[in-house]
């Protein structure tokens, strides 16, 4: 019977006398020898870090105060007034609504909340200044993007306000209502 020449390697005796180990590949498993690695890599970074302490020990170093690096005005500046780069009612309108948003912040379920952070209805109705009709095209110009945007399921402009998370969203669709009313000349 024929034997294999692994296997006749294998019950061969070395120079020592013993019989050599058997030729079937690396007898550590796949998780000994990452394990294996891993401690080899971890001895060498410690002795990175010991290296790093030995050479850096003799600069001096001191904490530093942020508050002698970061620095802010006392008082607020007022964000310059935008110019409006609509030429249309509606558009200008728009425009100002969503910087006043910007300026004043964001909220949902009112028009207007205690500290004077504005809805979308609420930013429109107060650059408006009363005009109701110049008001409701607004409004109604706003509802047309959102519903190009977010399809036709929303039912109103303060339902989609209330439904967001922050105001980020409501105020790109002021600015995305205020090109569409440009480009309609309303």
């Amino acid at each position: 019977m024929a034997t294999s020449q692994h296997t006749a390697l294998a019950d061969r005796p070395d120079q020592t006398g013993r019989a050599a180990a058997p030729v079937t590949g690396d007898c550590l498993s796949l998780d000994a020898r990452l394990a294996a690695a891993e401690a080899a890599m971890t001895v060498k970074l410690d002795e990175a870090a010991v290296a790093h302490e030995v050479r850096t020990a003799h600069i001096d170093t001191s904490p530093i105060d942020l508050a002698d690096i970061i620095t802010v005005p006392l008082t607020p500046t007022p964000c310059p007034a935008p110019r409006p780069s609509a030429t249309t009612p509606v558009a200008a309108l728009l425009e100002r609504a969503r910087a006043r948003m910007e300026a004043d912040g964001w909220c949902t379920g009112a028009l207007t909340d205690d500290s004077g952070a504005v809805c979308l209805l609420g930013a429109i109705r107060r650059e408006a200044g009363g005009d109701r009709g110049l008001e409701a095209d607004a409004a109604s110009v706003v509802l047309d993007a959102i519903r190009r945007r977010f399809g036709d399921h929303v039912d109103s402009v303060p339902s989609f306000n209330d439904a967001q998370a922050s105001g980020r969203v409501p105020a790109r669709m002021l600015g995305e209502a205020a090109s569409m009313a440009d480009a309609k000349g309303l």
